[in-house]
């Protein structure tokens, strides 16, 4: 799903929520994603996005996760007529989760039968220690500056 300049940006910002204390910077976002990547043995990948759209850290291609988690939020704030805080999907081959909190979003794809209330506890604590003052004493950049893959050629960590 193709947008002109400027269209993705809203998709993050409708959301009624706490504001961060200011930009989190791809570092921190790099190494929460490398804390939840760590900690999430079901996670086949996720990706944190900023208010504006674009993508702090991702296990992949970053325009595909930017793409696809807007077409997963425009879709979901549609049906309901209001901007949603979080949507879960599950499928025969995995589930995704996508949540938006304090200005972030953050989406995953996990294997099948992940339990959805602790994917959707870590995601939210995830994002709140992002917007926190000092994420980077939190979630340290990973080493090699790159946020690690849960496998290697799976579809899932590139996008949903």
């Amino acid at each position: 799903m193709r947008r002109g300049p400027g269209t993705r940006a809203g998709i993050f910002t409708q959301m009624a929520d706490v504001e961060a204390n200011g930009p989190v910077s791809s570092d921190a976002a790099e190494g929460a994603l490398a804390y939840l990547t760590e900690m999430s043995i079901d996670l086949r990948g996720a990706a944190i996005l900023a208010a504006d759209g674009d993508v702090l850290a991702a296990s992949g291609d970053a325009e595909r996760w930017r793409d696809d988690a807007t077409a997963l939020f425009e879709l979901a704030d549609r049906a309901g007529g209001e901007p949603v805080e979080q949507i879960h999907i599950g499928t025969e081959q995995g589930e995704v989760f996508a949540l938006r909190h304090a200005g972030l979003a953050a989406v995953a794809v996990t294997e099948r039968f992940a339990l959805a209330s602790l994917t959707f506890f870590d995601l939210r604590a995830l994002l709140r220690d992002l917007t926190a003052d000092s994420p980077q004493r939190t979630f340290p950049p990973p080493q090699g500056g790159k946020s690690p893959q849960r496998r290697e050629g799976d579809g899932a960590a590139d996008g949903l």
